[in-house]
């Protein structure tokens, strides 16, 4: 195996039976889905404990995954399911509940009137303010997009959707950000 082997190296790897190319691999790739649900739930206790199943069911279904196809988007699909799993957990809703039903539920558990952009000081906070006011279809195509860098072509892969509705929900997103953080720009 080479220095500096691609995440594909690392799980087919993995797949023979190396144990080393699995920590290297849940090193390489654990930061990003533990920041995917921190930013999806908020609680560091919650994203470590989302992570830890999402790598059991990356475990499980290793044999699953096409050598010919990308790791990264395959991996996130699993997490956008096990994100999918904890958002109807919350939500009291039951387990073949449509993704339809759970963001109309998130969507209705989001206040509707955050603190005044004055007394905020921290833009971080500005920023994870405005995204928690986003609607839910809108707010996981952007974390998905702008901080784990899949294209939108691997979103609607991941979230079972075309290309063009992902495409949709991040211009809808976009243009809502800009407006909610306009005197930051």
């Amino acid at each position: 195996m080479s220095d500096d082997p691609t995440e594909e190296t690392l799980m087919t790897a993995y797949l023979q039976g190396d144990q080393a190319a699995f920590e290297k691999l849940f090193g390489r790739l654990a930061p990003s889905i533990h920041g995917f649900f921190l930013r999806a739930f908020g609680s560091r206790a919650v994203a470590d404990d989302l992570l830890q199943t999402t790598f059991l069911k990356v475990h499980r279904a290793r044999s699953q995954w096409k050598r010919d196809r990308k790791l990264r988007p395959w991996l996130f699909s699993i997490a956008a399911r096990v994100r999918l799993d904890e958002l109807r957990r919350r939500y009291g809703l039951r387990e073949d509940s449509g993704t339809e039903a759970v963001e109309k539920a998130a969507d209705a558990a989001v206040p509707t009137e955050v603190a005044d952009p004055a007394e905020q000081a921290d833009v971080k906070d500005r920023v994870q303010a405005a995204l928690a006011r986003l609607p839910e279809s809108q707010r996981v195509v952007v974390q998905l997009h702008r901080f784990e860098g899949l294209t939108f072509a691997e979103i609607g892969e991941i979230l079972g959707t075309s290309e063009g509705a992902v495409k949709l929900r991040a211009f809808r997103a976009y243009g809502e950000l800009r407006q909610m953080l306009e005197d930051l720009l």
